[in-house]
């Protein structure tokens, strides 16, 4: 028999924590609205880069899985901190 990649999502993470994710995302999102782009971005930055580290944290236990746990921390932890930085770093040239 073949190896072939898992496809079903019995396999990737947990409903409930995707969920809380798109939660904190909606959140941002109205925060970023009403005009607290500087809170809507830490948010965004602060979540990717928890959801990056439980990955790597936890492993197969995670609650997060998109691809595999190097793709996920990395994307994640990389997101967060480019974020962060683009966010702040226009201040910082003044």
């Amino acid at each position: 028999m073949k190896n072939h990649p898992y496809v079903s999502e019995a396999h990737e993470g947990r409903p409930w924590f995707e969920w809380c994710v798109a939660g904190v995302v909606a959140v941002a999102g109205l925060l970023a609205f009403l005009g607290y782009t500087m809170a809507a971005t830490v948010l965004i930055a602060v979540a990717a880069i928890l959801t990056g580290l439980l990955r790597l944290i936890l492993r197969d236990r995670s609650p997060w899985k998109v691809r595999s746990v190097a793709f996920d921390a990395v994307i994640g932890i990389c997101l967060g901190v480019g974020l962060l930085l683009t966010y702040f770093g226009g201040s910082l040239l003044h």
